[in-house]
């Protein structure tokens, strides 16, 4: 796949993936935040609205202010363009797997900074799964993209380790 191609796909998913999570945090912030849980399948589904101001499972949320925005803000953003610069220069070498899922993390990333840049650092949390009392935590279209990406990495890289693998043992044969 040309070099233009694979930057116009991952810009492209960049912005999907951004704006899937902003329209949800909209949606969910309109319909579910004056009001009950609204569950499905017997309660394995649940929509309820939460602002988070800490990372995952609000760890860090009695931060003060200013610590909070370099930490859970800035550090994170700066990961990020680490991550970008990473992607833009190994675009060449990049399979579509591994391209998708530095996109859906950056995508990700993106989505929760930038709430907790413009919304004070709250971050819009309002997916929840489980059964009975073992349920996750609460979650965004953001934390998704995050944990897909993760997954397409790992199962990516370990792919190119098989192949690199198998490659070295038929031509040491």
């Amino acid at each position: 796949m040309k070099i233009l191609i694979k930057v116009l796909i991952f810009s492209l998913s960049c912005t999907l993936f951004i704006g899937c999570d902003r329209v949800t945090k909209v949606i969910a912030k309109d319909n579910l935040v004056y009001g009950e849980p609204v569950s499905y399948l017997h309660d394995t589904f649940r929509l309820q609205y939460v602002e988070n101001t800490g990372a995952a499972l609000s760890l860090g949320d009695n931060l003060p202010k200013a610590v909070s925005f370099w930490v859970l803000s800035m550090f994170p953003l700066a990961i990020l363009l680490g991550l970008l610069i990473y992607v833009v220069t190994h675009l060449s070498r990049m399979n579509r797997l591994l391209l998708m899922s530095y996109s859906l993390i950056i995508a990700g990333g993106l989505g929760n900074i930038i709430d907790r840049i413009f919304y004070d650092r709250h971050v819009s949390d309002f997916m929840n799964i489980g059964f009975h009392n073992l349920r996750t935590g609460i979650f965004n279209v953001a934390d998704i993209c995050v944990t897909f990406g993760v997954i397409g990495l790992i199962i990516g890289y370990n792919k190119n380790k098989s192949t690199e693998n198998t490659l070295q043992t038929d031509t040491s044969s």
